[in-house]
């Protein structure tokens, strides 16, 4: 699959995202309701049966088929009347994201941004020398990708990690921490730079931000849901009870159903990075490198509390655990350099200027 190919997978995949959301979204609520109203009219049916046939010393029969039908169509009707508010809240929320959601991710990672003005500022501090030569490098690469300078921001973290945010090549910015900055030699670095101005350039994190929206929104959603239970007073009884079936199919959604959606989508994106980025660069030995070494180190402490971001992550940067591998999008490191190693050897001639 070539580039071009590639950019064209990517907005199918977006269109068939944003129809497969609503419609796993209405399932799961609809089997939440379903089960919810199904136990309250057993656990009813039950407590007649027993009071009339002790009152009565008779077994009073039920047709069970009618009993089913209404609960069936109770659910479904509670459904309709739930769902357009849950996708109403959602639509509003990816919309919001989409547009804001490279500032979100970049204050939830602490990044600070860099520009050559800081040399100019400070003429003498290190750090800023640092900066101005990663900038340098930066440039040189989008030249070589042929790709508008996307800004660039660090995370003083000592561990080794890099991810690209925006909606849109000219909207797009570049996020590494600074272990990875002083740790990777200039070709490495490149590399790895290259490999995030491949996700931007394939209009990988248009795809990303809208899935990381999508899942967000329902967990955030169920959270508020389910405190809003818990400080009420009082009230009335199926009120809450409607709040709690929706708080928890909101975070059944987000944590089960949706996460299968992103698996479906997203795994051959950093394959086709690797491989876009090897072609930018020309050096597909350096970026096995790279990867090599952030794979000793890649957990950005700032980003355990949001895993969904480690989606946008060259390496996932979550502490290990179970979460870890549930929100894993990232094929194995090992895989990803013997894709790369296969590439050497190859006829790597210049290709042409732009790579978009």
């Amino acid at each position: 699959m070539n580039v071009y190919e590639h950019i064209s997978a990517n907005t199918r995949k977006t269109v068939l995202l944003l129809c497969a959301f609503p419609v796993a979204l209405f399932v799961t609520l609809y089997l939440f309701i379903l089960l919810v109203v199904k136990t309250m009219v057993t656990w009813f049916v039950g407590r007649q049966l027993i009071v009339r046939s002790r009152a009565f010393d008779a077994i009073w029969r039920i047709d069970l088929e009618s009993v089913r039908s209404a609960v069936m169509g109770t659910a479904l009707h509670v459904t309709l009347e739930i769902y357009p508010w849950i996708l109403l809240t959602a639509f509003i929320w990816i919309v919001i994201s989409y547009y804001k959601g490279g500032d979100m991710i970049l204050s939830m990672a602490d990044a600070s941004p860099v520009s050559f003005r800081d040399r100019k500022r400070e003429p003498h501090n290190t750090r800023n020398e640092a900066n101005y030569e990663l900038l340098r490098l930066v440039e040189n690469t989008a030249i070589m990708a042929g790709l508008p300078m996307p800004e660039v921001y660090v995370i003083e973290d000592k561990s080794l990690n890099a991810f690209a945010a925006g909606r849109s090549p000219e909207t797009a910015s570049i996020t590494l921490t600074r272990g990875l900055v002083k740790k990777l030699n200039k070709n490495e670095l490149q590399a790895v730079v290259a490999h995030e101005l491949a996700h931007i350039g394939n209009r990988d994190m248009r795809l990303m931000v809208i899935v990381i929206a999508g899942i967000g929104c329902f967990l955030f959603l169920g959270e508020v849901l389910i405190r809003m239970v818990g400080r009420s007073r009082g009230g009335r009884n199926h009120l809450a009870l409607i709040i709690l079936i929706m708080a928890f199919a909101c975070k059944t959604f987000g944590y089960v159903i949706a996460p299968v959606l992103r698996l479906a989508l997203s795994r051959r994106m950093e394959f086709q990075a690797d491989a876009t980025a090897a072609k930018i660069a020309r050096d597909p030995d350096a970026l096995a490198r790279a990867l090599t070494k952030i794979a000793d180190n890649p957990r950005v402490e700032a980003l355990d509390s949001s895993p969904l971001v480690g989606n946008m992550c060259i390496a996932n940067p979550a502490k290990p655990g179970f979460f870890r591998r549930l929100y894993c999008t990232h094929p194995q490191i090992e895989d990803r350099i013997a894709a790369l190693k296969n590439m050497m050897g190859r006829d790597n001639s210049p290709q042409d200027k732009a790579v978009w």
